[in-house]
Protein backbone atom coordinates (compact mmCIF):
# COMPACT_ATOMS: atom_id res chain seq x y z
CA UNK A 1 0.00 0.00 0.00
CA UNK A 2 1.19 3.42 -1.00
CA UNK A 3 0.58 6.67 0.75
CA UNK A 4 0.86 10.39 -0.58
CA UNK A 5 2.37 12.21 1.89
CA UNK A 6 1.63 16.29 0.91
CA UNK A 7 2.21 19.95 2.26
CA UNK A 8 -0.82 21.83 2.55
CA UNK A 9 0.74 25.33 2.22
CA UNK A 10 2.10 26.18 -1.23
CA UNK A 11 0.80 22.85 -2.65
CA UNK A 12 -2.97 22.15 -1.85
CA UNK A 13 -3.86 26.17 -0.33
CA UNK A 14 -2.68 29.50 -0.59
CA UNK A 15 0.44 30.72 2.06
CA UNK A 16 -2.09 31.60 4.74
CA UNK A 17 0.69 34.09 6.29
CA UNK A 18 1.60 35.65 2.86
CA UNK A 19 -2.68 36.36 1.92
CA UNK A 20 -2.97 37.94 6.03
CA UNK A 21 0.28 40.27 5.36
CA UNK A 22 -0.97 41.31 2.07
CA UNK A 23 -4.13 42.21 4.07
CA UNK A 24 -2.71 43.94 7.00
CA UNK A 25 0.17 45.59 4.97
CA UNK A 26 2.54 43.88 6.81
CA UNK A 27 5.39 43.17 4.17
CA UNK A 28 7.69 41.04 7.15
CA UNK A 29 5.29 38.34 7.36
CA UNK A 30 5.53 37.25 3.74
CA UNK A 31 8.45 35.49 4.85
CA UNK A 32 7.55 31.54 4.83
CA UNK A 33 9.40 28.21 4.65
CA UNK A 34 10.62 28.73 1.32
CA UNK A 35 12.61 31.68 2.70
CA UNK A 36 13.92 30.94 6.33
CA UNK A 37 14.91 26.97 6.49
CA UNK A 38 15.00 27.25 10.40
CA UNK A 39 11.29 27.21 11.18
CA UNK A 40 11.43 27.87 15.13
CA UNK A 41 13.18 30.67 14.13
CA UNK A 42 10.64 31.89 11.52
CA UNK A 43 7.68 30.96 14.28
CA UNK A 44 9.34 33.38 16.80
CA UNK A 45 10.02 35.81 14.51
CA UNK A 46 5.77 35.92 13.30
CA UNK A 47 4.70 35.59 16.88
CA UNK A 48 6.51 39.24 17.60
CA UNK A 49 5.22 40.83 14.66
CA UNK A 50 2.11 39.78 15.41
CA UNK A 51 2.50 41.04 19.53
CA UNK A 52 3.96 44.29 18.42
CA UNK A 53 1.21 44.64 15.93
CA UNK A 54 -1.40 43.94 18.53
CA UNK A 55 -2.93 41.32 16.20
CA UNK A 56 -4.45 37.92 17.39
CA UNK A 57 -6.19 34.88 16.00
CA UNK A 58 -9.14 36.28 15.23
CA UNK A 59 -7.72 38.76 12.77
CA UNK A 60 -5.87 36.01 11.67
CA UNK A 61 -8.93 33.56 11.12
CA UNK A 62 -11.12 36.64 9.88
CA UNK A 63 -8.51 36.23 6.65
CA UNK A 64 -8.40 32.75 6.54
CA UNK A 65 -12.18 32.46 6.02
CA UNK A 66 -12.16 34.21 2.53
CA UNK A 67 -9.76 31.91 1.46
CA UNK A 68 -10.20 28.57 -0.41
CA UNK A 69 -8.03 25.88 -2.23
CA UNK A 70 -5.55 26.34 -5.16
CA UNK A 71 -7.48 25.90 -8.49
CA UNK A 72 -7.79 22.02 -9.23
CA UNK A 73 -6.19 21.13 -5.70
CA UNK A 74 -9.58 19.23 -4.34
CA UNK A 75 -9.73 17.02 -7.56
CA UNK A 76 -6.03 16.11 -7.35
CA UNK A 77 -6.61 15.18 -3.80
CA UNK A 78 -9.87 13.17 -4.66
CA UNK A 79 -8.27 11.54 -7.49
CA UNK A 80 -5.33 10.48 -5.02
CA UNK A 81 -7.29 8.96 -2.42
CA UNK A 82 -9.11 6.48 -5.52
CA UNK A 83 -5.84 5.11 -5.77
CA UNK A 84 -3.96 5.64 -2.86
CA UNK A 85 -3.87 6.45 1.04
CA UNK A 86 -3.18 10.57 1.61
CA UNK A 87 -2.23 12.13 4.57
CA UNK A 88 -1.46 16.10 4.82
CA UNK A 89 2.05 16.67 6.73
CA UNK A 90 1.88 20.57 7.22
CA UNK A 91 3.35 22.90 9.38
CA UNK A 92 0.05 24.94 9.78
CA UNK A 93 -2.15 24.73 12.81
CA UNK A 94 -5.31 23.58 13.54
CA UNK A 95 -6.66 26.84 14.36
CA UNK A 96 -5.53 28.02 10.89
CA UNK A 97 -6.87 24.43 8.76
CA UNK A 98 -10.37 23.50 9.67
CA UNK A 99 -11.76 25.50 7.64
CA UNK A 100 -9.58 24.84 4.55
CA UNK A 101 -9.92 20.86 5.17
CA UNK A 102 -13.21 21.34 4.86
CA UNK A 103 -13.02 22.20 1.47
CA UNK A 104 -10.81 19.48 0.97
CA UNK A 105 -13.16 16.90 1.73
CA UNK A 106 -11.65 16.43 5.12
CA UNK A 107 -8.42 14.77 4.26
CA UNK A 108 -6.19 13.25 7.48
CA UNK A 109 -4.14 16.13 8.66
CA UNK A 110 -1.34 16.29 10.51
CA UNK A 111 -0.16 19.89 12.14
CA UNK A 112 0.16 21.42 15.29
CA UNK A 113 -1.07 23.63 17.51
CA UNK A 114 -1.22 27.48 18.92
CA UNK A 115 -1.35 28.66 22.34
CA UNK A 116 -4.28 31.53 22.34
CA UNK A 117 -4.59 33.08 25.80
CA UNK A 118 -7.84 34.46 26.46
CA UNK A 119 -7.54 37.70 24.93
CA UNK A 120 -7.59 36.13 21.63
CA UNK A 121 -3.33 36.94 21.26
CA UNK A 122 -0.89 33.79 19.81
CA UNK A 123 1.65 33.21 22.89
CA UNK A 124 3.04 30.12 21.71
CA UNK A 125 3.05 27.70 19.42
CA UNK A 126 3.72 23.99 20.11
CA UNK A 127 5.15 21.22 17.29
CA UNK A 128 4.01 18.42 17.27
CA UNK A 129 7.88 16.91 17.90
CA UNK A 130 11.01 18.28 16.33
CA UNK A 131 11.18 17.49 11.82
CA UNK A 132 7.90 15.74 12.06
CA UNK A 133 6.83 15.22 8.31
CA UNK A 134 10.44 13.45 8.19
CA UNK A 135 9.52 11.36 10.97
CA UNK A 136 5.77 10.68 10.17
CA UNK A 137 7.14 9.40 7.25
CA UNK A 138 9.56 7.15 8.67
CA UNK A 139 7.05 5.96 10.90
CA UNK A 140 4.73 4.70 7.61
CA UNK A 141 7.20 3.42 6.19
CA UNK A 142 7.88 1.31 9.42
CA UNK A 143 4.85 0.51 9.69
CA UNK A 144 5.48 -0.95 5.68
CA UNK A 145 4.09 1.56 4.07
CA UNK A 146 5.33 2.71 0.78
CA UNK A 147 5.29 6.77 0.83
CA UNK A 148 5.55 9.38 -2.14
CA UNK A 149 6.02 13.01 -0.67
CA UNK A 150 5.66 16.12 -2.55
CA UNK A 151 5.68 19.73 -0.68
CA UNK A 152 7.33 23.17 -1.99
CA UNK A 153 9.92 24.69 0.62
CA UNK A 154 12.92 24.14 2.91
CA UNK A 155 10.71 22.36 6.05
CA UNK A 156 9.71 19.65 3.48
CA UNK A 157 12.71 18.48 1.64
CA UNK A 158 13.66 16.00 4.85
CA UNK A 159 10.35 14.53 4.09
CA UNK A 160 11.01 14.28 0.67
CA UNK A 161 14.56 12.62 1.31
CA UNK A 162 12.47 10.08 4.08
CA UNK A 163 9.89 9.00 1.34
CA UNK A 164 10.51 6.20 -1.22
CA UNK A 165 9.91 8.84 -3.81
CA UNK A 166 9.63 12.70 -3.78
CA UNK A 167 8.73 15.33 -5.69
CA UNK A 168 8.75 19.57 -5.57
CA UNK A 169 5.50 21.34 -6.40
CA UNK A 170 6.05 24.85 -7.87
CA UNK A 171 9.54 25.33 -5.40
CA UNK A 172 10.96 28.68 -5.49
CA UNK A 173 14.34 28.49 -7.32
CA UNK A 174 16.20 28.70 -3.82
CA UNK A 175 14.97 25.50 -2.96
CA UNK A 176 15.24 23.83 -6.67
CA UNK A 177 19.11 24.94 -7.03
CA UNK A 178 19.46 23.35 -3.17
CA UNK A 179 18.00 20.07 -3.55
CA UNK A 180 18.18 18.70 -7.26
CA UNK A 181 17.55 15.51 -6.81
CA UNK A 182 13.67 15.66 -6.98
CA UNK A 183 11.74 16.40 -9.98
CA UNK A 184 9.97 19.31 -10.18
CA UNK A 185 6.47 19.74 -11.24
CA UNK A 186 3.95 23.41 -11.74
CA UNK A 187 0.93 21.78 -12.26
CA UNK A 188 -1.13 19.26 -11.04
CA UNK A 189 -1.08 17.29 -14.18
CA UNK A 190 2.61 17.19 -13.97
CA UNK A 191 2.30 15.85 -9.99
CA UNK A 192 0.29 13.31 -10.53
CA UNK A 193 2.35 12.21 -13.70
CA UNK A 194 5.43 12.51 -11.29
CA UNK A 195 3.08 10.07 -8.91
CA UNK A 196 1.90 8.05 -11.25
CA UNK A 197 5.60 7.44 -12.20
CA UNK A 198 6.89 7.02 -8.81
CA UNK A 199 4.31 4.35 -8.31
CA UNK A 200 5.63 2.39 -10.97
CA UNK A 201 9.53 2.55 -10.02
CA UNK A 202 8.04 1.44 -6.81
CA UNK A 203 5.71 -1.04 -7.29
CA UNK A 204 8.34 -2.35 -10.25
Amino acid sequence: MIVACLDLEGVLIPEIWVNFAERTGIEELKRTTRDEPDYDVLMKYRLDILKDRGLGMDDIQEVIATLSPLDGAAAFVDGLRQDMQVIILSDTFYQFAKPLMAQLGWPTLFCHDLEVDASGAVVDYHLRQQDPKRKAVEALRSLNFQTIASGDSYNDTTMLGAADAGILFSPPDNVIAEFPQYPVTRTYEELRAEFDRAVARIQG
